[in-house]
C-alpha cells in the first residue's frame, strides 16, 4: 500500500500507527506528492493507493487518473478535507473504492481498505479459477501436448507419476505399454511451400495421419527440430488381434499414397519396432533419427523398419551434453550455477559410460569449448585474453586428455568468465549511473521523473531503478530529493535570489511546497536557513 498526502505527519501517522499487518498488507510506502507515488507504483508493486485530493503539482483525482492508464487493478480510496461533491464524482468516474472525509474514523478507513482488498482477492481469484484456468489450457492445448511429446523425444527426465499426470491433464489416450515411433520427412515438392505454407503443409499431414491410423491406434504428433514430423503410435484397448507390424507398415504406404494423391508431395517414413513407453521413447527417436542420416543418395519415397539387430557394443552418444537446455543456452541467460551443473553432469556421465573413450572426452571438450569462445565473443572479448595462461592447456590438448582434467579446467574457465562477464555488467551499471546524474544534474529544473530517465537510458524504468540502486546504494527519486536540498542550500547561501527562484531553479513549481518540503528536511524555512537560523 502507498499512503500519499503533502502533509508529512498525516502520512506518517497513518503509516506508523495504524495496524496495517493485521489485513496482510506487507508493506506501507509513503508519499509526499502525487509526482512522487507515481515514481515509487512504477517501481514497486502496489495494490492499493490511501491519497489526499488537495495537493500540490498533482491533485488526487490526477493522481488516480494517471494510475488507472497504467494500471487497472490498483485500488484507490480517497481522502478529502472537504465534502465537495465535484471531488466525490470524479473520484468514483475513475472507480475509486472510497471517498472519506478528513479525518476519517478508523472504521471508516479499515472498512475502504477492507473492501479494496475484498476486491483484489475477487479479482485474481477469478483470474486464477479453475474454470479460467481450464478454458486457458484447452486453448493451449495442443502446444503443450506438442512440447510434452518434444520434451519425452529430447529425452527430459520425467518419473513415470509426472508422465501419467500429464498425460491425464492433457487428455492424451497413452499410457504406460507398448508403442511404435513413425518420423515423416517431406521430400523436396515440399519445397515450394518453405516460405508459403508449409505450417499448413505439415498440419494437413498430421491429420491425415490421424485418419488413416486412428481406427486402430492412438497418434500423436509433432514437429521436431529437424524438420521431421514424428509420431507416436500406441494400438487401441479393445481393438481387433492383428499383427502389429505388419499394420503399421501397411498404414504408413496409406498414408504415402494419400500425401501423393492429394497434397501433390511424396514422403520417405521410418518405423521403429514396438518398444516400451515412455522409458525407451527418447533411445528409440535417436535411432530412428539416425537411420535417416545413414540412408545414402538418392533413396526416397520408401518405408523402412528401424532393425532391431544385436544389442550394440560399441559406445553411444553423448546424453547430457545435449539434452535442453544446452551449455551455450544456459551461458547466454547467465545462469552461471546451472552451467556448472552442467559441466558436473557431463563429466559424471563420461566417468559412468566412457571411461576410457578419449573421443568422447575430446567431443565434450569441443563443444564446451566452443560454448565459452561464443560467450566471450557475445561480450566483446577475446577467450585468450580472458584465460591469459589456461589458454595454453586448450591449446596443446591437455585440457581433453583425461575427464578429470576436462572437469578441472571446463570448471576454472566457467569462473573467469563469469569473473569477466560480472566486472562488464558492473561497468556497464556505471556508465548508466553517471548518464543519470549528468541529465539529472543538467536538467533538475525541468521533469526528471523516473520515466524520463528511463527513456533518457533506454531502460525499462523498474530495471533502471534496480541498477541505480544496486551500484548507488540509494533510490533515484532519493537522489534527485537529495540533489535539489543540496543546491538549494548551496544557491541560499551563495546567491541573492528569491525563494520563489530557487524553487523553479531546482524543479518546484510552486514555491510554498518547495517550503514546505525544505522545512521538513532541515528544520526551518528556507529563509530562516539563509539568515542562518538553526533548528533547536
Amino acid at each position: 500500500m502507498i499512503i500519499v498526502d503533502d502533509e508529512a505527519h498525516w502520512v506518517d501517522n497513518l503509516s506508523l500507527t495504524k495496524p496495517w499487518h493485521t489485513f496482510g498488507i506487507e508493506q506501507v510506502h509513503k508519499a509526499y506528492s502525487g509526482m512522487e507515488a507515481l515514481q515509487i507504483i512504477a517501481t514497486h508493486p502496489i495494490d492499493i493507493v490511501i491519497s489526499d485530493v488537495q495537493m500540490p503539482e498533482m491533485t488526487g483525482i490526477q493522481l488516480i487518473e494517471t494510475i488507472r492508464k497504467q494500471d487497472k487493478r490498483i485500488k484507490c480510496i480517497i481522502l478529502s478535507g472537504h465534502s465537495d461533491f465535484d471531488y466525490a464524482k470524479q473520484a468514483l468516474q475513475h472507480k475509486a473504492v472510497d471517498y472519506l472525509l478528513k479525518p476519517p474514523t478508523d472504521d471508516e478507513l479499515f472498512g475502504a481498505v477492507e473492501t479494496a482488498i475484498q476486491q483484489i482477492n475477487s479479482e485474481w481469484e477469478l483470474v486464477s479459477s479453475l474454470e479460467r484456468t481450464q478454458f486457458t489450457l484447452r486453448e493451449n492445448l495442443p502446444l503443450l501436448k506438442g512440447q510434452l511429446l518434444l520434451d519425452g523425444l529430447q529425452g527430459h527426465r520425467m518419473s513415470p507419476e509426472e508422465w501419467e499426470r500429464k498425460l491425464t491433464n492433457y487428455g492424451l489416450p497413452f499410457h504406460d505399454g507398448e508403442c511404435a515411433l513413425m518420423l515423416v520427412r517431406l521430400e523436396e515438392e515440399f519445397g515450394r511451400f518453405k516460405d508459403n505454407g508449409q505450417p499448413l503443409i505439415e498440419y494437413a499431414i498430421i491429420n491425415m495421419a490421424e485418419e488413416i491410423m486412428g481406427e486402430f491406434m492412438e497418434v500423436w504428433g509433432v514437429k521436431e527440430e529437424h524438420g521431421y514430423l514424428v509420431f507416436l503410435l500406441q494400438m487401441k484397448a479393445g481393438g481387433p488381434a492383428i499383427e502389429q507390424e505388419s499394420m503399421l507398415e501397411k498404414l504408413s504406404s496409406q498414408l504415402q499414397n494419400k500425401v501423393k494423391q492429394f497434397l501433390k508431395g511424396s514422403l520417405s517414413i521410418v518405423i521403429t519396432a514396438w518398444f516400451p513407453f515412455p522409458a525407451q521413447l527418447s533411445e528409440r527417436f535417436r535411432k530412428a533419427a539416425s537411420y535417416f542420416r545413414q540412408i545414402v543418395g538418392d533413396e526416397r519415397e520408401f518405408v523402412m523398419r528401424v532393425s532391431e539387430g544385436e544389442p550394440s557394443t560399441e559406445p553411444g552418444p553423448l546424453d547430457a551434453l545435449y539434452l535442453p537446455p544446452t551449455l551455450i543456452h544456459l551461458l547466454e541467460a547467465g545462469h552461471w550455477d546451472a552451467a556448472e551443473a552442467k559441466l558436473l553432469a557431463v563429466c559424471a556421465e563420461l566417468e559412468e559410460k566412457f571411461p576410457v573413450s578419449w573421443e568422447h572426452c575430446m567431443e565434450a571438450g569441443f563443444v564446451i569449448t566452443a560454448s565459452f569462445t561464443n560467450l566471450a565473443h557475445r561480450n566483446g572479448l577475446r577467450l585468450g585474453n580472458l584465460l591469459g595462461a589456461d589458454i595454453e592447456a586448450l591449446q596443446n590438448g591437455e585440457a581433453f586428455a583425461s575427464i578429470n582434467k576436462l572437469k578441472k579446467w571446463s570448471i576454472g574457465v566457467l569462473h573467469k568468465l563469469q569473473e569477466g562477464t560480472a566486472s562488464d555488467v558492473k561497468d556497464i551499471r556505471s556508465l548508466y549511473v553517471k548518464k543519470i546524474q549528468e541529465y539529472t544534474d543538467k536538467n533538475l529544473h525541468l521533469d526528471v521523473s523516473l520515466r524520463v530517465l528511463a527513456d533518457h537510458v533506454n531502460l525499462h524504468p523498474t530495471h533502471l531503478s534496480k541498477i541505480y540502486k544496486i551500484e548507488t546504494g540509494e533510490g533515484i527519486s532519493e537522489y534527485i530529493s537529495r540533489l535539489r536540498m543540496e543546491r538549494a542550500c548551496h544557491m541560499l547561501k551563495t546567491t541573492v535570489k528569491k525563494v520563489y527562484e530557487i524553487s523553479r531553479e531546482i524543479g518546484y513549481m510552486d514555491p510554498a511546497y518547495f517550503i514546505k518540503v525544505f522545512k521538513r528536511q532541515f528544520g526551518v524555512t528556507p529563509q530562516e536557513y539563509r539568515d542562518g537560523k538553526t533548528t533547536t
